[in-house]
C-alpha cells in the first residue's frame, strides 16, 4: 500500500509552504521551476510516488549507478559527482549494485521510471568486454543522456571519462625499476573488464625486454591481491603493481603471512588513492586516479548532453599521478 504524501513532510523536506506544496502536486502555475524541481525530489526523497501527471522527464534527478561501496574509491567518485550536481541545483539518485541485489539493467528500469534527466555510470557494465553493448543504445533510443566513468566500449555512443590506465602503469614500473627490482610482479582483476586488460598492456609494455614481468589476474579485492602475491612471491617477485589499493592490502597480507617485510623484502604499488590510503601501515606507494577532474568531466559532459549540446562522443582520458610513501623502497 502507498502511503498517501503528507504535505506536512514533503513541505518540510522542500523547505517551501503546504500551499506551495499542493499547487506542485495538482500541477497548478505560478511556481517557480527551481522550486517545483525542490517539491518533486522531496517527495522522490520521502519515497512518495510522483502524481502521475508530473513524471515526465524531470530536470532534478540524476541517476548515479556505482558497483558496491565496499572500495573507498567508489565512494570517493560518488561524493564528487553528488557535490558538481547539486552546484547545477540538481538531485543525484545513488544506486548501488549488490552481489545478489538489482543488476544495473533493474536500477537503470527504476530511474527511468522516476524520470532521471540522465544518469552516469562508474564502472558498470560498460567495462565488462563480455556484456551486451546494446542495453546502452536502447538508453539512446528512449531519449536518456548518460555518460560512462572507468571503462571505453567503442560500441557505445557516448561521452567516457578514463584514467591513463598505459601511463599509470608506466610510472609504477619506472619507480620499482630505479629502485633496482628487476622481477615484478602486477596483480590484477579480470581481464574481461578494460581497465583490467589496460593495465595488462601498460604493464608489460612498460617492463620491456630488459626485465622480468608476471601477471596474475584475479579478484578486484583484498582477498584477490593475496591469492595473487601468494603466486607472485613463489615466482621471485620482489615488486608487485596492483590493479587497485584494495589488492594492494590483501598483497600486502600475503607477505606478513610469509614472514616477509614490506617494503624490506617486497615494495608494493596500489591504484587508486582513495582517501584512507596514506594511513595504511606501511601508508601504500600508489597511483593516484584524478577523481575530482574526471567526476567533474563526467557531470560536465553529461548536463551538456541534457541541455541539448552533445559534447564529443568519445574518451576523455585524464592523467594519474605517482604518490610514493613508505610500501616501496631499494631492493636488496
Amino acid at each position: 500500500m502507498t502511503l498517501a504524501p503528507r504535505l506536512s513532510h514533503i513541505a518540510a523536506q522542500a523547505s517551501v509552504s503546504e500551499a506551495t506544496v499542493s499547487r506542485v502536486l495538482n500541477g497548478k502555475p505560478g511556481v517557480a521551476d527551481t522550486t517545483r524541481q525542490r517539491v518533486l525530489a522531496a517527495l522522490d526523497v520521502l519515497g512518495y510516488e510522483r502524481p502521475v501527471r508530473l513524471r515526465q522527464r524531470s530536470a532534478g534527478l540524476i541517476g548515479l549507478v556505482t558497483p558496491e561501496l565496499t572500495n573507498p574509491i567508489f565512494p570517493a567518485f560518488a561524493q564528487v559527482v553528488e557535490q558538481v550536481l547539486a552546484g547545477h541545483g540538481y538531485t543525484p539518485v545513488l544506486c548501488t549494485q549488490m552481489p545478489g541485489g538489482a543488476t544495473e539493467d533493474e536500477l537503470v528500469e527504476q530511474l527511468v521510471e522516476r524520470g532521471v534527466g540522465g544518469i552516469v555510470f562508474l564502472s558498470g557494465l560498460h567495462a565488462d568486454t563480455s556484456s551486451d553493448p546494446s542495453r546502452y543504445a536502447s538508453l539512446t533510443e528512449r531519449g536518456v543522456p548518460f555518460v560512462l566513468i572507468n571503462g571505453y566500449n567503442e560500441r557505445i555512443s557516448a561521452p567516457f571519462v578514463s584514467p591513463d590506465d598505459h601511463a599509470a602503469m608506466r610510472m609504477a614500473v619506472r619507480h620499482l625499476t630505479d629502485l633496482g627490482h628487476q622481477r615484478l610482479g602486477l596483480a590484477v582483476g579480470p581481464l574481461r573488464y578494460v581497465p583490467s586488460r589496460r593495465k595488462q598492456e601498460g604493464f608489460l609494455e612498460a617492463v620491456g625486454e630488459g626485465q622480468s614481468g608476471l601477471v596474475q589476474s584475479t579478484l578486484f579485492s583484498v582477498e584477490g591481491g593475496q591469492v595473487a602475491a601468494g603466486a607472485l612471491l613463489d615466482q621471485g617477485c620482489t615488486g608487485i603493481v596492483c590493479g587497485s589499493d584494495m589488492m594492494a592490502l590483501g598483497v600486502i597480507r600475503a607477505a606478513r603471512e610469509r614472514g616477509l617485510d614490506v617494503p624490506g623484502d617486497l615494495s608494493v604499488v596500489g591504484f587508486d588513492d582513495s582517501q584512507l590510503i596514506a594511513f595504511t601501515d606501511p601508508p601504500l606507494t600508489t597511483v593516484r586516479q584524478p577523481v575530482q577532474a574526471m567526476a567533474t568531466a563526467a557531470v560536465g559532459a553529461l548536463l551538456e548532453e541534457i541541455g541539448g549540446n552533445p559534447v564529443q562522443r568519445t574518451e576523455f582520458v585524464f592523467q594519474p599521478e605517482l604518490v610514493v610513501r613508505g610500501s616501496t623502497a631499494q631492493a636488496r
